[in-house]
């Protein structure tokens, strides 16, 4: 009889995958880190970083577009930028720049990395510093000082119609700008226009009205992105249909316009049924532009993406242990946890992101189904299900053989959102943060980036100490 957690999953998906295998022990071997040696070495819960995902996901997406412009004999260039507020870590920075990209920015305090990178010579001036985002005030100050030094390659993405006034009337020297068109949001929606950026019927009457009167300021790009991400139906292509429409018209009389910026929206793998063909998408993408400009008897623009998620997504994990089963009634079993999942995996409470979950131990023996817990007093604070197959399946409970579970592919963000380093909801602590990277002989090395949040911290943060 087939009842055990291996076959289940066998007889799900298809296993092992990529970054998925077992030990003969029936343990699981992540991106070729066998997790339960961390977790005896580190203890649980526990928050690491696979580094060389970052890479590895970088070179793909390069070697996409690379493919597509040859297949369709496109003559723009492909320039690849991370949006940092996906995570603002030195470490993350660090691995994603040893792959010659460029940078996008979101805020004042972002400028602040953009200097010390500078500094330590990780950019240089001809690094794309793309400053998006509402901006003013310091956040204006800290573009100016960018532009005004002259050795900085920054575009600041017009937001609003007043932007291009607050930094050309402190600029000093000649400077380029992107616009951002705000996009029409998915019918589901409960509003119709995108917050960010211009109309795209109010883009060619700004550019005329204010824009090309000003010889310091070059348009150089434009910049399109939907909150959905890049998918194959009717709503994106329709938006980035009207989108080049735009860059079309524009080009024709802003001789300076030579790039346009399709933003982010690459999806990260969620499940282990996950499906897209990237390649094919980024092949339609390239096709499409080149078709609308040709028809439009315009040059075709460089190509600018800024992937923030599919950059770092991927290369994030954690670890708990599950501490306890409660049987609450005759139909729900909760398995608790040793930690919370509203302060270390926010967005899976915020809105509702399923992440990959998989047991880390125990694959040979039988499953049942659970819910699981976390440690704060919030109803809120659980996980219950798994997108492809409505319910959590793990390993039987037995209390004194520890069981692990672990959540992948959550790079992006959580850090961020769950306010790191800071206070969280009923004092749980941060856990331990590692580290995971490769030597060149291709060995595992891992170090420790933070130890677990101390109640030092929290009293010194509550102003007890």
């Amino acid at each position: 009889m087939k009842n055990k957690y291996i076959d289940f999953i066998e007889q799900s998906f298809d296993f092992p995958q990529e970054e998925f295998k077992l030990t003969d022990d029936h343990s699981l071997i992540w991106q070729d880190v066998d997790v339960q040696n961390l977790i005896e070495k580190y203890g649980t819960p526990l928050k690491v970083r696979y580094l060389p995902k970052i890479s590895e996901n970088i070179q793909l997406a390069k070697k996409w577009f690379a493919n597509a412009i040859k297949e369709h004999d496109y003559s723009g260039e492909y320039h690849y930028s991370y949006c940092t507020k996906s995570s603002h870590f030195s470490h993350v920075l660090d691995e994603a720049l040893k792959n010659n990209i460029h940078i996008e920015t979101s805020s004042a305090f972002d400028i602040e990395i953009v200097k010390r990178l500078k500094k330590d010579g990780k950019i240089d001036d001809k690094t794309f510093v793309l400053c998006n985002g509402f901006k003013r005030d310091q956040y204006i100050d800290n573009i100016i000082e960018l532009i005004n030094s002259g050795e900085y390659n920054c575009i600041p993405i017009i937001d609003n119609f007043e932007e291009i006034h607050l930094i050309h009337n402190k600029a000093k020297r000649k400077f380029d700008i992107g616009i951002r068109i705000a996009s029409e949001e998915e019918p589901k929606f409960e509003f119709y226009t995108s917050r960010l950026g211009i109309g795209y019927k109010n883009i060619v009457p700004f550019y005329k009205r204010e824009i090309e009167l000003i010889p310091s300021v070059n348009l150089k790009m434009l910049h399109f992105f939907i909150n959905t991400g890049i998918k194959d139906n009717a709503y994106y292509w329709n938006e980035l249909q009207k989108c080049l429409d735009v860059y079309v018209e524009l080009k024709k009389i802003c001789p300076t316009l030579d790039s346009l910026n399709i933003g982010g929206g690459f999806p990260t793998k969620d499940s282990m049924g996950f499906k897209y063909d990237y390649q094919y998408m980024v092949s339609e993408i390239i096709s499409l532009i080149k078709s609308v400009c040709e028809d439009g008897n315009v040059a075709t623009p460089n190509i600018f993406t800024e992937f923030g998620s599919f950059t770092v997504g991927e290369s994030g994990a954690i670890f708990y242990e599950i501490l306890y089963q409660k049987q609450q009634n005759d139909r729900e079993k909760w398995n608790m946890i040793n930690s919370s999942f509203i302060t270390t995996l926010p967005d899976s409470w915020a809105i509702n992101k399923r992440f990959i979950m998989l047991p880390i131990n125990h694959w040979d023996k039988p499953y049942e189904r659970v819910l699981l817990g976390g440690l704060t007093c919030d109803s809120d604070d659980y996980y219950n299900n798994d997108q492809h197959i409505n319910a959590i399946y793990l390993p039987l409970f037995a209390r004194n053989k520890p069981l692990y579970i672990g959540f992948f592919n959550t790079g992006a963000y959580q850090d961020s959102l769950g306010g790191f380093g800071g206070l969280q909801h009923c004092l749980i602590p941060q856990p331990k943060y590692v580290l995971i990277k490769k030597t060149e002989l291709g060995e595992i090395e891992t170090e420790v980036f933070t130890e677990q949040q101390s109640a030092e911290s929290f009293m010194q943060l509550l102003g007890y100490e």
